[in-house]
């Protein structure tokens, strides 16, 4: 009680797994009380002084409850989702997962304000994601962040993989009055990956995205995807940083950042960036922002299908392909809800509302 935070099991997800899932542990933890709160933060790293470094150590003067969730290894994947739902103006949720080696889950993280919800006035949030995964251990991981306009949040995620780790983030987030989305993400074991896109909407509102990559460890992956629409006075800004330390050979490390003006004159920045300390790597990283092809509603025109659609469709293909990519799948309806919520957010971002 308290919170915020909704378990749901969703059976085998299939392609994963058999349908003998994996156990699973979950803990609500209560932050003011000494020995649960040492649990809770037991093996967390301190903030330090990175840049967002007063986030963490805000977050923890802040924390009231928090929730840590461990996977085992099974004879098949775990699907979960996870619902949280802010409970008062001012709040600093903290979910810790752990996976042990070779355990896979796929997970399905939703921030959706609910009508008739405990806190029902504007949210200033700073929440704190812990991931660790084990040696051999998969994480397909579907973020939905939409708050009201008028919140103000920070979602801060940390990820270390071990050896041959896989993790795939998929992020579909619509802007706020101010919200800031940033995973820091540590590649420390041999052939460990990672995969991330984003979906990032804003209509006359900021959204921020950073993506710190850390190649630590020889022949680990990365890819950094990201599509950003911005309508009217919106702002967004796509950060992403990619290092390859000393000694990380055969590390392979892609960056590809788009950005499409939907309608008046947003403000779209794309910053890709590489640090490469070691030689023997494979590293690409490239950037551009521009309206619509013309050719591509003009064909869309001729086949009777009006401009507002036109856009919706082409819209939606540069989406999946940003979202399949970094979950590896071709179709998106095989993960529940996502389809829908990526036509309603398409639609009301161009101005159709839910009919269209």
């Amino acid at each position: 009680e308290g919170a915020g935070w909704t378990l749901q099991p969703l059976g085998s997800p299939g392609p994963l797994g058999t349908q003998a899932p994996a156990r699973f542990e979950a803990r609500w933890l209560d932050a003011s009380d000494p020995r649960q709160r040492a649990e809770l933060l037991a093996g967390l790293p301190l903030p330090g002084d990175e840049d967002a470094a007063p986030f963490g150590w805000a977050h923890r003067a802040l924390c009231r409850s928090g929730l840590r969730l461990r996977v085992a290894a099974g004879s098949g994947a775990l699907r979960l989702q996870l619902r949280h739902q802010p409970r008062a103006e001012v709040e600093a949720p903290l979910l810790v997962l752990e996976l042990e080696p070779g355990a896979q889950l796929e997970l399905i993280e939703l921030h959706e304000r609910e009508a008739g919800g405990a806190c029902r006035r504007a949210l200033v949030q700073n929440l704190q994601l812990h991931l660790q995964l084990g040696a051999g251990a998969t994480l397909q991981h579907l973020r939905v962040v939409t708050p009201d306009a008028q919140d103000r949040v920070a979602h801060h995620l940390q990820a270390r993989l071990a050896q041959g780790a896989r993790y795939r983030q998929a992020l579909l987030a619509s802007g706020s009055a101010y919200q800031l989305q940033r995973n820091a993400i540590a590649l420390d074991g041999e052939r460990a990956e990672a995969h991330c896109g984003a979906l990032l909407l804003a209509d006359g509102v900021s959204l921020e995205q950073q993506v710190a990559v850390r190649h630590g460890a020889p022949h680990t992956h990365s890819a950094v995807r990201a599509l950003a629409l911005g309508r009217g006075k919106a702002r967004v800004v796509v950060n992403a940083h990619t290092r390859i330390d000393p000694g990380a050979d055969g590390a392979q490390a892609r960056q590809n950042l788009r950005g499409v003006p939907a309608a008046g004159p947003p403000r779209l920045v794309l910053r890709p960036h590489l640090e490469i300390l070691h030689d023997q790597v494979q590293a690409a990283h490239g950037a551009s922002c521009g309206a619509l092809p013309e050719e591509a509603l003009f064909y869309a025109a001729q086949r009777g299908i009006d401009e507002t659609a036109a856009r919706a469709l082409i819209l939606r293909g540069m989406a999946e392909a940003v979202l399949g990519a970094a979950l590896e799948r071709e179709e998106l309806s095989t993960l529940p809800g996502l389809d829908e919520r990526l036509t309603r957010s398409l639609a009301q971002h161009l101005g159709g509302g839910r009919d269209a």
